[in-house]
């Protein structure tokens, strides 16, 4: 079997001279320059390099097998524990030319985009100055690379500055600080965290341990006097094993086959077992020429995937570079480094002990907490005599007994002096307040109603926020509306109303229109028959003033007395119909709203109301955080209220709570505060309200100084209380079960009804106008239909038809006599009522003149010297007689049919001298004749009935007796 050799620190001749001699592998160095050249050789050669040193080179190298964990993976590590102990603030100090390259990746990329760095290169002749300058600057969180063997002269400048105390955190890049002496920080309370390779408590390392301690002489310096080996003698101890690994499953290759093999490499060899040796042939090679070894390829393949247990873990490799690392985490506590988490890659980190970091550690520590009087939060008590904490009380000095008992301190509390929570001055680039108090390290704590933003946050520090909130508008409680004449007017908008009058015109003169149009609205007057060559009197009953009684009248509800008959009149009626169900539907139910609830004036609705007027003044609080955001803010709005605010005379803005409430009392001002506060003033005064919603979102938290530890112990305080609900319920008892609170009417909580606008009921209106367009295509389609029918009969073109009947109809003054055509039908017959034969004086009846002259008798052929309505003769009573009366008087009302006359005038009477009615007597009743040349009306024809004892002269307007005049056309 071929040498294995080793070079700590050998010069490049003397490796030459060991090829030449026969290897089979190269065993470090460790240090990094020469490790390089080594790594050249063995390339050239193909030799397999096993090295046990900090790799900084990211790529991948050929016949290069490392035992240490890349830097990529260290500081992946350090960023994971960085972002776990939520640091802000960190200082880097770096020993080594190379230091700054081995943490090059955590200075470019800090696990927080607010993560500030302060990176310093010192030596053991500087710590002391370095350490200075970085407790002048208020760092306390160090990451600290610097040589193990200089670390004792670390410690003693850390004790010189007193840099030991529980505000200093330190995490070393060592893994061999279990090997350092900590006595002089074990009851300090001072954080040390590092992370460790090889775990000391594994039973198989503690074996492996006790054999290195029988080898002699240098036993004793392999093993610590701590008990533990160092991270750079467990690595080379395990790059041994693993080359033994390799060699034996490459024996195992070529006696049993790649099975075999398998099988074999899966089976773990334990720590310090022996392992076979298998034979391979070596041989010599030379630098010059540069001939490579042929089974040097092979050997480092396997040597690649060999896996193991070894002292540093669990070992296996991918390209040559360790993978799966696991790395545990220590910390200084208890006056020892305990284990209180671990790091795995590709897992991060998890943390088995978190009481190390924020446990309660019970010590003697009083801490200053500055505060604000403000009520509820921190207020005076009325007593005199007490001292102390004792003088005070409210909601922030609960939370802070909560938080002390649940952390571990001792406090005390102290008002700041100007009374302002803290504001950025730009001109003196000062801050004040609270603020200014911790920058100046005069406080450890800040406990009141404190808002967290961007510019405090970045000087100071906030724990988790243990109350949100947000700025809201204080207002005083508008008076009510006063109840007004036309308040029914209210449940529509006057957009509804006016749409709701122009569809009542609209529809009114469409109806209108449409009847006209129509030839069924257009009916024969009863009683009122056209003679031979007369124009037909027909009437229409859907004048302009009944269209509009007809819409008023189904608007209202109500009963019109007017019928459509037509198809299209009727679909303008329907649609009509609906279109006030909904309406009316509509009004009356947010009627009833409107006229119950009571309404308020109320000026201003929201933040931009309060930004479009002037006359309400409006400010905030002095110094605080809402001040602030109006001033900082881009919102177009809220900078025109700070311009508003900001030169407003006189000025707008209060120096406390009280005094904006009351302000806002006073009337005609708005007082912008933040949400809790408003909610504490509004339920203990009835008389204040707020208007609107929230303009942000933010929260109260606890500030500290820039990097104080008890930063994250605080804000798992706050945490675990929220989550056991003792913050609601310190909220409860300091707003609202303290006694005053203000019992308010439950008339003023009811919701304000809103006007229904054209979006809630404007489909109706687009129902109308659809059935409106609907009506005039059927109008249209009934015009043409009956003019076509029309020309047709009367042999006429259509196009003069048509426009004869749109003349007329478009006639809206004047008589309503349609001309007459040449399309009279034939009169219906009917039986007569009355007998053929008798006679009747003549002379007894008188027919009184139109004029109110003398009436004229008939002649001997029938012919009338007068003109007028039927007169009865005075006589005694006849049946005759009653049933002329009866006609008399259906004739002066309009009546469309008479009755039949009685038998005794069919026993009894007689007509003479009427030679015309010898045949089928006309209907008397109603008769309607169209002339074709529209000539003037003829004149009507008598009837003459008489009988013994009365005699009338019967004289229907314009109505022929003969049937068989043209076109006449007769019902009864």
């Amino acid at each position: 079997m071929g040498e294995i050799a080793t070079v700590p620190m050998y010069p490049m001749s003397q490796l030459c001279r060991q090829m030449e001699m026969g290897v089979q592998a190269v065993f470090g160095p460790t240090d990094p320059l020469l490790g390089a050249h080594i790594q050249s050789i063995c390339e050239a050669l193909d030799v397999p390099h096993l090295e046990a040193r900090l790799d900084m080179e990211p790529h991948t190298r050929e016949f290069s097998v490392n035992l240490h964990p890349s830097q990529h993976l260290i500081n992946t590590a350090f960023k994971d524990l960085i972002t776990f102990l939520n640091w802000t603030r960190v200082a880097i100090v770096y020993e080594q030319e190379h230091g700054l390259f081995k943490l090059q990746e955590l200075v470019k990329a800090p696990p927080s985009a607010r993560t500030d760095m302060y990176i310093r290169q010192t030596t053991p002749a500087t710590y002391r100055q370095v350490l200075r300058e970085i407790r002048q600057k208020d760092i306390y969180k160090l990451i600290v690379d610097t040589n193990p063997r200089h670390m004792h002269n670390f410690f003693r400048a850390i004790l010189q500055l007193q840099m030991n105390d529980y505000r200093y955190h330190y995490v070393f890049t060592t893994f061999d600080m279990e090997t350092l002496d900590l006595e002089d920080f074990s009851y300090n309370n001072v954080n040390m965290t590092a992370f460790r390779l090889v775990d000391a408590d594994d039973a198989g390392v503690r074996e492996a341990l006790r054999q290195m301690e029988r080898f002699a002489p240098i036993g004793h310096q392999i093993i610590n006097t701590s008990g533990v080996i160092q991270a750079e003698p467990a690595l080379m101890y395990d790059s041994v094993q693993v080359f033994a690994r390799g060699l034996l499953a490459m024996e195992a290759a070529s006696v049993h086959g790649p099975p075999h093999l398998q099988q074999h490499l899966q089976q773990p060899q334990p720590v310090g077992a022996q392992p076979l040796q298998p034979a391979l042939r070596s041989t010599n090679l030379s630098c010059e020429l540069e001939r490579p070894w042929e089974d040097g390829l092979g050997l480092y393949n396997y040597i690649n995937t060999a896996t193991t247990q070894g002292l540093t873990g669990r070992i296996q490799f991918e390209n040559g570079k360790r993978s799966n690392v696991k790395l545990d985490l220590l910390k200084l506590k208890q006056s020892k480094l305990r284990r209180v988490g671990q790091w795995v890659s590709g897992k991060g980190i998890n943390i088995t002990d978190p009481s190390a970091f924020y446990g309660q550690q019970r010590t003697n520590i009083t801490l200053v907490v500055m505060t604000r009087q403000e009520k509820p939060y921190v207020m005076l008590k009325e007593d005199r005599n007490l001292t102390g904490n004792a003088r005070f009380e409210g909601f922030c000095i609960d939370l802070l007994k909560w938080i002390a008992h649940q952390v571990g301190f001792h406090y005390a509390i102290r008002l700041v002096p100007d009374h302002m929570y803290g504001v950025y001055d730009p001109a003196s680039k000062q801050w004040n307040g609270i603020v200014r108090e911790l920058v100046d390290k005069r406080a450890d704590l800040a406990v009141a109603s404190m808002t967290i933003n961007y510019a405090r946050e970045s000087v100071i520090d906030f724990t988790k926020p243990f109350m949100n909130l947000g700025i809201g508008i204080l207002f005083k409680v508008p008076t009510s509306q006063p109840t007004r004449l036309f308040s029914f007017m209210n449940p529509l908008a006057v957009e509804i109303w006016i749409y709701v009058l122009a569809a009542y015109l609209l529809v009114s003169f469409t109806l209108f229109v449409m009847a006209r149009f129509s030839p069924y609205e257009w009916n024969t007057v009863p009683n009122c028959p056209a003679g031979r060559g007369q124009p037909e009197v027909v009437h229409n009953q859907f004048s302009v003033s009944n269209s509009f009684w007809f819409i008023t009248g189904t608007f209202l509800r109500q009963g019109s007395g007017l019928n459509p008959k037509a198809t299209s009149t009727r679909i303008v009626g329907g649609i009509w119909w609906f279109f006030t169900l909904i309406i009316i539907s509509s009004y009356t139910a947010n009627l009833a709203a409107f006229l119950t609830v009571e309404r308020m004036i109320t000026p201003i609705e929201n933040a931009a109301d309060l930004a479009d007027q002037t006359e309400i003044s409006y400010g905030t609080l002095e110094g605080g955080s809402t001040m602030t955001f109006f001033r900082d803010s881009k919102i177009e709005i809220y900078q025109k209220m700070w311009r508003f605010m900001e030169n407003k005379k006189p000025s707008v803005f209060v120096s406390t709570y009280e005094e904006g409430v009351k302000r806002v009392l006073q009337g005609n001002y708005a007082f912008l505060m933040e949400s809790t506060m408003l909610d504490y003033a509004v339920q203990r005064d009835c008389n204040l309200t707020q208007i609107g919603g929230l303009l942000d979102s933010k929260g109260y938290g606890i500030a500290t100084p820039k990097g104080s530890p008890w930063r994250d112990k605080i804000s798992l305080a706050i945490l675990e209380l929220q989550e056991k609900g003792v913050i609601q319920m310190l909220y409860d008892k300091w707003w609202k079960n303290t006694g005053d609170v203000c019992n308010r009417d439950e008339k003023n909580k009811e919701s304000k009804a809103s006007a229904l606008g054209i979006e809630n009921i404007g489909g109706v209106f687009v129902v109308l106008l659809c059935g409106l367009v609907l009506a005039v295509f059927v109008a249209v389609i009934e015009f043409c239909w009956n003019s076509q029918r029309n020309a047709r009969q009367d042999r006429r073109s259509l196009c003069s038809e048509m426009g004869e009947e749109l003349r007329f109809a478009l006639r809206c003054f004047g008589p309503r006599q349609r001309p007459a055509v040449k399309r009279c039908t034939t009169c219906h017959h009917m039986t007569p009522s009355y007998v053929p034969g008798t006679s009747i004086d003549l002379q007894t009846f008188q027919l009184p003149s139109s004029g109110g002259g003398h009436g004229g008798l008939l002649d001997g052929e029938g012919h009338g010297h007068g003109h007028g309505q039927l007169q009865p003769h005075h006589g005694p009573p006849s049946p005759l007689g009653h049933t002329m009366e009866m006609a008399l008087n259906a004739l002066n009302a309009d009546v469309d049919v008479l009755p039949p006359p009685p038998p005794e005038l069919t026993a009894s009477a007689s007509l003479h001298h009427l030679p015309a009615l010898s045949g089928p007597a006309p209907d008397t009743a109603a008769c309607a004749c169209r002339s074709a040349a529209g000539a003037e009306a003829a004149a009507g024809q008598d009837q003459v009935f008489q009988d013994h004892q009365h005699a009338m002269v019967l004289q229907p307007p314009s109505c022929p007796l003969h049937s068989s005049t043209p076109g006449c056309r007769r019902r009864f």
